[in-house]
């Protein structure tokens, strides 16, 4: 058991003292956008003797055999904190054979790993979840394209939109709505003053109930943020999905989304690939998104954990990289197993205080605190008045 510090990542979008407050640190007036605990090289959390890369270079048997067997001497996740002011871009994640491939390719071609041209970062899939710490408001998925034809004529702008939109209805399938997404990203000066329109139809609308009320808000909090971006069009195709505390989304590769507001903690295969589809400045390599991203209609599920036993909550997922789970524990009960023995496994206290012992040895966790343990260390248990978070790989 060893205390681990993370990194923090100062996006734009980041709020400034959400993250602050969980690691009981003072915000300094910038924006956090995320806070990395885990060994991806390009940035590392710390442990008391170098980064955590190293350490595992050093010793690779504290991943575990089986996780090393499947996935080679590294940490096969990444958790992060994320506190998200405003929408992040539009994007969708790539699967393992199309990472192996995508980033094999533009290494033979030559393209630098920091180019803004360069798409695939490291030759990971980026299979994710995110828990809410708070209500947490995201964008995922492709809606109905009927459903989305009716609100777009409930604002009043169906008419407008016809030359855009009418694949949705006139067309079967996931190509009518590739065929949707990708022109409305590729929208001219011509049909530029549509996305305007549609902004202006949205004010009128922004205080009625139900779906219409809530796809009119959406519109005008992306244009407060993005003004007359195609991408709002683009993001109005989706679901919106609000996560009460505790709730979770999974994004498995090929899902568009794009997180909206709030707080929680991400937990996801140790990659940094990300193909951008819309609200951004960044690279959008069209062709990618076309391979990558899964244009059928889809209402992702918001997940509730499972209570595997005492104390101890689980997030279904396919995932072979990683597991997800939480830790409630009270003084009033006794001390709580961790899970995930037999794999390297990485603890973050977001409230409260606990203490990690093995009978030999203790681990003091304050809020914000987060601790790393080896595969060979089994049996660790929890006592105080915390919650905690945590991740293993799902291979043990």
């Amino acid at each position: 058991m060893q205390p681990l510090s993370g990194t923090v990542q100062r996006y734009a979008w980041g709020t400034h003292d959400a993250i602050p407050a969980i690691l009981g640190r003072p915000s300094d007036g910038s924006p956090i956008a995320e806070y990395w605990l885990g060994a991806h090289t390009s940035s590392p959390s710390l442990l008391e003797g170098g980064t955590l890369v190293e350490h595992i270079a050093s010793g690779p048997r504290v991943l575990g055999k089986r996780s090393r067997e499947a996935f080679g001497e590294q940490l096969p996740y990444l958790m992060k904190l994320l506190s998200a002011r405003h929408a992040l871009s539009i994007q969708a994640h790539p699967s393992r054979d199309q990472a192996i491939d995508g980033f094999a390719r533009e290494s033979r071609a030559g393209i630098p790993l920091d180019s803004p041209e360069r798409t695939y970062k490291d030759s990971w899939p980026k299979p994710e979840i995110l828990i809410a710490l708070e209500d947490f408001h995201s964008l995922a998925g492709f809606r109905d394209p009927h459903q989305t034809a009716e609100l777009f004529a409930g604002l009043g702008v169906a008419d407008q939109l016809e030359s855009v939109i009418g694949p949705l209805t006139e067309r079967k399938g996931p190509a009518a709505m590739a065929e949707v997404f990708l022109d409305v990203l590729s929208l001219d000066d011509a049909r530029h003053h549509l996305v305007n329109e549609t902004v202006a139809a949205a004010m009128h609308h922004r205080d009625d109930d139900g779906e219409l009320g809530e796809f009119a808000r959406t519109a005008l909090e992306l244009d407060a943020v993005f003004p007359a971006d195609p991408g709002i069009l683009a993001a109005l195709l989706m679901n919106r999905l609000l996560l009460r505390p505790g709730q979770g989304l999974f994004v498995p590769p090929g899902m568009m989304h794009a997180h909206l507001r709030g707080t929680g903690v991400e937990i996801m295969a140790n990659s940094d690939n990300v193909i951008r589809g819309g609200l951004t400045t960044k690279h959008i390599d069209v062709s990618e998104l076309v391979a990558v991203v899964d244009f059928n209609p889809w209402l992702p599920e918001v997940l509730e954990p499972r209570r595997t036993r005492r104390g101890v909550f689980k997030y279904q997922t396919p995932c072979s990289e990683f597991e997800a789970w939480r830790m409630s524990i009270d003084d009033s009960t006794a001390a709580v197993r961790v899970p995930g023995r037999g794999s390297a496994r990485i603890l973050l206290v977001t409230k409260g205080h606990c203490v990690l012992h093995d009978g030999e040895s203790r681990l003091d966790l304050p809020s914000g605190r987060a601790a790393f343990l080896s595969a060979e260390e089994r049996d660790v248990f929890a006592t105080g008045t915390a919650e905690l978070y945590g991740t293993s790989s799902g291979i043990r």
